[in-house]
C-alpha cells in the first residue's frame, strides 16, 4: 500500500515527529520588549514564509490566526497549526485572495493576533506583496515583524528554502519596532518598503 501526505494517519504521525523535534529546539529572543507592548492588542504578525515552522512551535497556544493558502500544502500547514493552539483563515493573494483579506480584517478588527507571510504562499521568495500592509492599514492595527536564524538546519527543496531546524538546534528570534500604515496608496507603498527592510533586518540581520 502507497501511503500519500493527504493520508490521514501520514499526517498525524508527520506532526507527532515535528512536535518531538520542535521539543529540542532552544530559542533565544531579541527585541521582545516590542512584543510585551502590543500585548492585549490586536496586531499583524509578518514573517517569512521560510520561517514559519519554529516561529509556530515558539507562539503555540497563544490563540493567533494564521492566514494559510488554499492550496494543498496549505492544508498540511493548517492541520498542524490547529494541533498547536492556531486559528486559520484561509486564502492568498493567488488563490481565495479577497475572501483571506476580509477575513484577516475581520479577525482584526475583532481583536485578534493575525500571522501572515507576505511573500507566500509561492514566492518570489523575500519579496513582500501588499496584503499584510493592506490589513493592517484598514484594520488600523501595528505590524510586528518576526525573523528566526537557525544554528542548524535543513532547507528544502521548495521555493522559499523551507527551513527546519535540526535537533537541538539554538533558534535566535527577533522582533522588529512595530509600526502602523497611515492612509491612501503612499502609505501602503511606503508600509511595503518598510516591512522588506525590517523583515530583512529581523531574519537575516541586516
Amino acid at each position: 500500500m502507497k501511503l500519500r501526505w493527504a493520508d490521514p494517519v501520514v499526517t498525524r504521525v508527520a506532526a507527532v515527529l515535528v512536535r518531538a523535534l520542535a521539543a529540542t529546539w532552544r530559542y533565544r529572543e531579541h527585541g521582545r520588549e516590542h512584543l510585551d507592548a502590543l500585548r492585549g492588542r490586536a496586531y499583524v504578525y509578518a514573517l517569512w514564509h521560510s520561517r514559519i515552522l519554529p516561529l509556530l512551535y515558539l507562539h503555540r497556544a497563544e490563540n493567533v490566526v494564521l492566514l494559510i493558502s488554499r492550496h494543498r500544502d496549505g492544508g498540511y500547514l493548517a492541520d498542524l497549526a490547529h494541533g498547536w493552539g492556531y486559528r486559520t483563515v484561509r486564502g492568498s493573494s493567488q488563490r481565495g485572495g479577497e475572501v483571506g483579506l476580509l477575513g484577516v480584517v475581520r479577525a482584526l478588527q475583532g481583536g485578534a493576533v493575525v500571522a501572515i507571510t507576505p511573500d507566500g504562499p509561492r514566492g518570489p521568495a523575500e519579496e513582500v506583496k501588499p496584503g499584510a500592509v493592506a490589513a493592517a492599514q484598514l484594520a488600523g492595527v501595528p505590524i510586528l515583524c518576526i525573523g528566526a536564524r537557525a544554528s542548524a538546519a535543513w532547507r528544502l527543496g521548495s521555493w522559499d528554502g523551507f527551513l527546519i531546524p535540526k535537533p537541538f538546534a539554538r533558534i535566535d528570534v527577533a522582533y522588529g519596532t512595530p509600526f502602523t500604515v497611515g492612509a491612501g496608496k503612499e502609505a501602503v507603498r511606503a508600509g511595503v518598503a518598510s516591512l522588506q527592510r525590517v523583515l530583512q533586518e529581523v531574519t537575516h540581520g541586516r
